[in-house]
């Protein structure tokens, strides 16, 4: 019998009766196929994973009930959401995240400040890994899909993925990050920051303390973290520890919903600038003291605030962002002229450049206000100033080729928001996939991202891992 003959057969076989599905490892590997090799004297390749692109199916039922579950973890009662640092409800929430995460098979381990790691590990597991995920931790009273999506979702695509019949060949790593938010220390990307290799923060960490005076490490201790080490450099990761990175995330906008467009592909992320500034004037009784006479911090803080919103629409981009977030005014009292006042303030943008120059007329205003009012400008600290970050081509296209494998619609965008991927740039390429989210809302517990959105969402992350694991 032709030798061609042979192979019809033997494949033909291979599919009727179900042997197990070919993934994408060497064919020296699999013993049925060089049975066939040897045997027909023709290569049989490997089904190509492209191929059957519909087979790419979410458990959307199951992902949402995660969401659902995880939203319990809660010191507020639904529809909100509040889970900080190290509290009660974070610990349980993090056992959750780890139980599913051993579910999918995936190896776990952790850090001294509680980021998890859940590897898939690829059939050549010597190349740096490709890497996932988001956070978990939220604010008060906000929602439940900001981060969890990036999380619980990620654990899906490596589900899709091993449904699929997918074999990695660089290793797949989903990351659970610490604290992306500020909420508890006053540090936003904690866990992420570290990952990076901030020696500062590992310094900061050893005396930082929150609104009960407790410690960041006895917190951690309390936790099961820190392992009663005071140095925290061990987190570090060096970087070109991940061959990429890439996070799902809610937009947090409202444009991709306006658009009816079901994927963002992010191509940089604008870093904030946080500002804080203090006046101090002479205070006084609000009917007694004549308004020449006065030295008011109040509107010295007034007239900044709206310094702010100035130089930032003459910075000439839309890009260009400036809130003051935080205005407290002292005594606090309607009869008493403020005699203190602070702000703090936050500004964006993708271009460093450009941002740092709002920052520095935000400086010389305060400086003009302090002189022209007579009033003290007795503190002006730029607390972060982090550089934008930049998303690789490499991911971003891969990003896009999904896309259009899996027919859904996507645009180019930036993210205005903060998140862990700017700080995983600076270990590996990086890349965002973003949803659509309802009327752009977050950090608020009418946050809402539509289950078919996610399970689009996870498919294309799926398919992005998949390319580039086996880059």
């Amino acid at each position: 019998m032709a030798p061609k003959l042979w192979v019809f057969i033997l494949l033909s076989l291979y599919f009727i009766f179900g042997f197990p599905v070919i993934s994408a490892h060497r064919n020296e590997d699999v013993p049925s196929i060089k049975i066939m090799e040897d045997f027909s004297g023709y290569p049989v390749h490997e089904p190509h994973f492209q191929d059957s692109l519909s087979s790419l199916v979410v458990d959307s039922e199951s992902l949402q009930k995660q969401i659902d579950e995880l939203s319990t973890f809660s010191d507020t009662p639904a529809p909100s959401v509040t889970r900080i640092l190290y509290s009660e409800k974070d610990v349980l929430a993090r056992r959750f995240i780890k139980n599913l995460m051993g579910l999918s098979g995936l190896s776990v381990r952790e850090d001294a400040v509680g980021n998890i790691f859940g590897r898939w590990d690829g059939y050549e597991p010597e190349l740096a890994p490709v890497s996932t995920g988001s956070h978990i931790d939220a604010i008060p009273y906000s929602g439940k899909y900001d981060g969890v999506v990036g999380v619980l979702g990620a654990i899906e695509a490596i589900n899709v993925l091993k449904r699929h019949g997918f074999k990695p060949k660089r290793s797949l790593e989903v990351i659970m990050f610490t604290s992306e938010e500020p909420t508890r220390f006053g540090i936003s990307c904690l866990g992420s920051r570290l990952l990076a290799g901030s020696g500062e923060l590992a310094e900061l960490l050893k005396r930082t303390v929150d609104n009960q005076n407790i410690s960041f490490l006895d917190a951690a201790r309390f936790s099961g973290y820190a392992n009663h080490l005071e140095d925290l450099t061990s987190v570090f990761l060096k970087k070109g520890s991940y061959s990429a990175f890439i996070e799902l995330h809610i937009e947090q906008g409202p444009i991709l919903e306006e658009e009816a467009t079901s994927i963002g592909v992010v191509t940089a992320i604008a870093a904030p600038a946080s500002i804080k500034v203090d006046f101090e004037g002479n205070g006084g009784h609000a009917g007694a003291v004549l308004m020449p006479m006065r030295n008011d911090a109040g509107l010295a803080a007034a007239e900044l605030a709206l310094a702010v919103e100035k130089f930032v629409l003459e910075s000439g981009s839309i890009d260009t962002v400036g809130t003051v977030g935080i205005l407290e005014l002292h005594p606090g009292a309607i009869n008493s002229i403020p005699s203190k006042s602070h702000l703090e303030i936050d500004t964006r943008d993708i271009d460093e450049e450009r941002r740092n120059v709002v920052i520095e007329k935000i400086h010389q205003s305060a400086l003009s206000i302090s002189k022209n009012r007579g009033v003290k400008l007795s503190e002006f600290k730029i607390v972060n100033q982090d550089p934008p970050a930049l998303a690789e081509d490499l991911i971003t296209k891969a990003t896009e080729s999904a896309c259009q494998e899996l027919n859904l619609t996507y645009k180019k965008m930036i993210s205005r928001a903060y998140h862990d991927s700017l700080f995983m740039a600076r270990i590996s390429p990086m890349g965002m996939i973003f949803i659509p989210c309802y009327k752009g809302y977050s950090h608020k517990p009418e946050e809402f991202a539509a289950i078919e959105d996610i399970a689009n969402g996870v498919q294309v992350l799926a398919l992005t891992l998949s390319k580039l694991s086996l880059s």
